[in-house]
């Protein structure tokens, strides 16, 4: 059987190397945390742009009603058909039409109101990803040390990092 002979390092050979592996792992636990707050930060703004798009919908339906409503008093305002049954009949019309307006102004509001919280969500989730763009190239930077031996890649991998984290820190402040 062919024996197989593994080189490690000394113990204590690199401590600078240790520090640049602890503070690679930190970026990369920073990383996927800014990761998942970005993924569901998406996530959540699709579902506020369904909703106003429901919501939307809704009032483009109250507001056919109105007109609908409005056809119908003018037919019967346009018919040379006059008494009680076509008083009654304006009447309804115009108790319906106040409702549908009144119905289509809530709706509109609710809808706007939902328009600008996906918007707000949708700005959040830009930053987060900025973030998390940041972290990465910090992580891969920062990385780059045990290939090259250089300390300016975790010099330049940290700035980068830090960068990442504000602007991921920023997405809670918008």
């Amino acid at each position: 059987m062919a024996e197989l002979e593994v080189h490690t390092e000394v113990e204590g050979g690199d401590s600078f190397g240790k520090k640049i592996g602890v503070l690679a792992s930190i970026l990369a636990v920073l990383l996927g945390i800014v990761t998942i707050v970005s993924h569901r930060a998406h996530t959540d703004a699709v579902l506020f742009k369904s909703d106003a798009n429901d919501k939307w919908s809704f009032y483009q339906a109250k507001r056919i009603k109105f007109h609908s409503l409005e056809l119908g008093e003018d037919l019967l305002n346009a018919m040379s058909i006059k008494g009680p049954a076509a008083d009654k009949m304006l009447e309804h019309y115009g108790a319906e039409k106040k409702r549908y307006a009144h119905d289509s102004d809530v709706a509109q509001e609710d809808a706007k109101k939902t328009d600008e919280k996906a918007e707000h969500v949708e700005t959040q989730a830009l930053r987060f990803d900025f973030g998390e763009g940041l972290l990465e190239i910090g992580l891969v930077l920062t990385s780059l040390y045990f290939i090259s031996r250089s300390k300016l890649f975790p010099v330049i991998g940290v700035i980068s990092a830090l960068l990442g984290i504000a602007a991921a820190v920023s997405g809670y402040l918008v």
